[in-house]
C-alpha cells in the first residue's frame, strides 16, 4: 500500500510544470516547515508527505491541487478528497427510526419521502464581479499562488485595465472560471481561496452560496 501511495505522488509531481511544482511546495508550508520542503526534489518531498500524513498523503495533495488549477490531476489519478458538509443543512430526523434521529444514509425525509438532490450552482459572473471587487491590491498573489494563474496571463490584464482593480481581478477570476468548466463553483472557489489572507466577507459571501 505504502509503495502505491508513493508511486502515486511521484507521478503526480512528475505531472505538474516546475511553476506549479513550487506553488505546491509554498503551500504546503503552511503544515510543514519551510525548510523541509522549499529545497526537496519530487521523490524527496514524496518521503516528506508519507511520513507527515500517514495514510492521507494523497488526500493532502488533492487539496493542494484544487488550489493550483489542477484538478485535472486529481481525477487522472483518482486522488481521494476531503468531504465538505454544507453550513446550516442539519439532518432532519426521521420518525420511521427507533430513536427518531433517522437513518443518515437513507436519503429521505420523515414519512419516507426522498430528500431533494442538490447539486452545486456554477458561479455566475455577478458572483465573480462581487468577489473581484473585495480582493484588492494582492490580486496577482492570489491568481499565483490560489488560482494556479500564470504570471504572464495576469500580466496581460494589468496592461488590458490599467486604472480598473475590480476589472483586473474580476477577468482572472473568470480564467479561472473558464479553467474550471462546470466544477466553477462557490465551493470550489472557497476551497481555493480559504488558505488565503483576503477580506473574510469574501469567503463569507462564498459559504452563503454553497447549496444553492
Amino acid at each position: 500500500m505504502a509503495r502505491d501511495e508513493r508511486a502515486t505522488l511521484l507521478e503526480v509531481h512528475q505531472a505538474l510544470s516546475e511553476e506549479q511544482f513550487q506553488k505546491l511546495k509554498y503551500l504546503l508550508g503552511s503544515k510543514i516547515p519551510d525548510g523541509l520542503v522549499l529545497q526537496a526534489s519530487r521523490p524527496e518531498l514524496c518521503l516528506i508527505l508519507l511520513q507527515r500524513f500517514p495514510g492521507n498523503s494523497l488526500r493532502e495533495i488533492a487539496r493542494i491541487l484544487q488550489q493550483i488549477g489542477r484538478s485535472d490531476l486529481i481525477q487522472r489519478f483518482q486522488l481521494p478528497l476531503e468531504e465538505r458538509i454544507p453550513e446550516g443543512n442539519p439532518r432532519e430526523p426521521n420518525r420511521d427510526t427507533p430513536n427518531g434521529t433517522g437513518d443518515p444514509t437513507s436519503g429521505q425525509h420523515p414519512g419516507g419521502i426522498p430528500a431533494p438532490t442538490v447539486n452545486p450552482r456554477r458561479l455566475t459572473e455577478k458572483d465573480l464581479l462581487r468577489v473581484a471587487k473585495r480582493l484588492g491590491k494582492e490580486w496577482q498573489e492570489v491568481g499565483i499562488l490560489h488560482l494556479g494563474l500564470e504570471q504572464s496571463r495576469l500580466d496581460q490584464i494589468q496592461e488590458e485595465n490599467p486604472n480598473n482593480a475590480a476589472m483586473r481581478s474580476f477577468e482572472m477570476l473568470r480564467d479561472w472560471q473558464r479553467r474550471q468548466r462546470e466544477e466553477a463553483t462557490a465551493s470550489q472557489l472557497l476551497a481555493c481561496l480559504e488558505d488565503a489572507h483576503l477580506d473574510p466577507e469574501i469567503l463569507n459571501f462564498l459559504r452563503s452560496l454553497q447549496g444553492n
